[in-house]
């Protein structure tokens, strides 16, 4: 038996009309004015932020409403109380940082429920602008699925708003703002949804939050990164901030840019992101200080990996142990036996491990960029690995989602699709104008479907970087295929095409977005809308 566990803008005018500040890994402006406007300061029950185009199901419609009463959540409810706020963070090693987060905390406090259950989260918003919380994965209803401008009105400075739905599967998942950049600051928490007929047996769980930090250090802000972002590179592919460390800005400012491109990964296709972070976290720790999990030699442990970075994917092992894959994104897969796992922005992985005797580290590389995040376990006597520890495990290549296959009753019915939805990824770094078919996002998009239907999606990448790409409200089998792993964020590399079936069977308004925080706020994601 286990153990109870141990701890823990889009650019265009009419979004900016919205007042939405669009999703954190996708947004905005975060004003308030017009539709978005209405009801700020007090108590808000998620109707739509904005007039839903004829013919489409409205995100507090009678079909998400009948879709919420077929879950038949008759489970145990789970009520908490978040607020977000700006607060003082401790990383660890002398580093303190002033930056927003859910509590005091980084990340925020575990929220746990039970699949068949009820979840009520009520958040208090003192930060100095609006925001609101995407439940990253899961499958809720859709006015509750925190898009400011599309599923609900923003949460405004000094406001409250009670989110409240059925959860409907057990798994990994985490909770993030959907409001400008956000999500790069300290507004992130694992959410972890418990199987009442839990089939793994283990001892001991580690959940286990990697990140990549600016904010507050030398008075950077994802917001100024941003900004400096959409500069972009001269004709000769330079850039103020070009390079892979932190560099003073030219202009004689003496700040320091965290702007840089030319970072190189075998694994992501060649440039693996935007931004050279001043950190890279596990459970927000520097690896010169950093978090510690015990245990006994013998133990069985379950890890639940979630990567909560704004631009960054990890490759990440633990020295001396081999990974038993066990879950993606939530569902469960064929079991497989990793070295290392490669994650993108988003993804999460479960996987066991039994514990040897000893002090290991748990390392997680930023890929593709200079540096690492750390974390320990230990289990006995011995000396306690530095922050250059590379475990031989990182030398041989790292398992993606694409060698997985979904397992038991997360296997995908066979099924010829009834829809294609082909959507291509544009923009360059030269220009940053990342957008989904030439065109940035605009609340008004719908790409249509209807519910009952196997619906396909194609991704061609027409730009020469990866991106992580996110179904809101759904999984997908990866590759098209019934056994492919179920997924919600899945890579996908440059020049590259990436299918996901999935079937229509939660009505709405949803997001499909790059989890690049950068990417998707310059512009690339569009709405997936259920017809009428």
């Amino acid at each position: 038996m286990r153990s109870l566990p141990t701890r823990r803008t889009v650019l265009g005018a009419s979004a900016a009309v919205l007042g939405s500040g669009l999703l954190a890994a996708c947004s905005g402006p975060s004003g308030s004015s017009g539709a978005a406007g209405a009801g700020h300061g007090s108590m808000n029950h998620g109707g739509p932020a904005a007039d839903v185009p004829e013919g489409y199901v409205d995100p507090a419609g009678p079909e998400v409403r009948a879709a919420e009463a077929a879950r038949k959540a008759t489970g145990p409810l789970t009520e908490v109380k978040v607020t977000a706020t700006a607060t003082p963070l401790d990383l660890g090693g002398g580093v303190t940082v002033r930056s927003w987060a859910y509590g005091d905390k980084l990340p925020g406090q575990e929220i746990r429920a039970t699949a068949g259950g009820t979840l009520a989260l009520t958040l208090a918003n003192n930060l100095p602008e609006a925001t609101s919380v995407h439940w990253h994965g899961l499958a809720l209803r859709n006015n509750m699925d925190g898009v400011p401008g599309l599923t609900q009105r923003d949460i405004a400075a000094g406001g409250t708003f009670p989110y409240r739905f059925a959860v409907p599967d057990p798994g990994t998942y985490w909770i993030h703002p959907h409001t400008g950049v956000q999500q790069d600051r300290g507004l992130y928490a694992p959410l972890i949804v418990e199987d009442p007929k839990e089939p793994l047996s283990y001892d001991k769980e580690w959940v286990v939050v990697l990140d990549d930090w600016i904010d507050g250090v030398d008075g950077a802000t994802p917001d100024a990164v941003l900004a400096e972002l959409r500069k972009g590179m001269s004709k000769d592919g330079a850039h103020a901030a070009h390079g892979k460390t932190p560099t003073p800005a030219t202009g004689g400012s003496g700040k320091r840019s965290y702007v840089g491109m030319g970072g190189h990964s075998d694994y992501l296709g060649g440039d693996a992101g935007d931004v050279v972070y001043a950190h890279y976290l596990i459970n927000g720790r520097v690896p010169a200080d950093p978090s510690v999990f015990t245990a006994r030699p013998g133990d069985r442990i379950r890890l639940r990996i979630i990567n909560a970075g704004g631009d960054t994917a990890f490759r990440i092992a633990l020295g001396d142990h081999e990974l038993d894959v066990t879950h993606t994104d939530g569902f469960p897969v064929e079991r497989t036996k990793a070295g290392s796992l490669l994650l993108g922005m988003g993804e999460r992985y479960d996987v066991l491990v039994t514990a040897k005797d000893g002090v290991f580290p748990l390392t997680a590389l930023a890929e593709g960029k200079e540096g690492s995040a750390l974390a320990v376990l230990r289990t006995g006597s011995g000396t306690a690995p530095t922050a250059g520890t590379r475990p031989a495990e990182l030398n041989a290549p790292p398992l993606m989602a694409d060698a997985l296959k979904a397992a038991g009753a997360a296997v995908l019915a066979p099924r010829d699709p009834d829809r294609t939805v082909e959507i291509r990824l544009t923009g360059s770094m030269t220009r940053y104008n990342w957008a989904f078919d030439g065109k940035p996002y605009t609340p008004d998009q719908r790409h249509p479907v209807k519910a009952g239907e196997r619906v396909r999606l194609v991704f061609a990448n027409a730009t020469r970087m990866w991106h992580p790409m996110h179904l809101h409200g759904h999984t997908f089998a990866l590759g098209g295929e019934a056994g492919g792993a179920r997924k919600d964020t899945a890579i996908l590399l440059p020049g590259r095409r990436l299918t996901m079936d999935f079937d229509a069977d939660n009505p709405g308004l949803w997001m499909i977005h790059c989890h690049n925080v950068y990417h998707s706020e310059s512009g690339m994601m569009t709405v997936l809308g259920y017809q009428l």
